[in-house]
């Protein structure tokens, strides 16, 4: 069973049943990979690059007000 890069827990997953592409999260850590390759296993770290995004705009509208 594969385990988590940031965290050392195993990830719940079944290596054959994922495919390039599929998203699945640590229930340990809660961090979120993409699954990028397949034999072997390849994990990529997906970044919160949206809820930053979001967080800047929220705080551009409320200086605005």
């Amino acid at each position: 069973m594969p385990s988590c890069p940031e965290c050392e827990n195993e990830l719940d997953i079944e290596i054959d049943e994922v495919e390039e592409g599929d998203v699945v999260a640590c229930e340990e850590c809660g961090t979120e990979f993409e699954v990028v390759g397949v034999e072997p296993l390849e994990l990529a770290r997906i970044e919160e690059e949206f809820e930053e995004e979001e967080d800047l705009y929220n705080n551009e509208d409320e200086e605005e007000e």
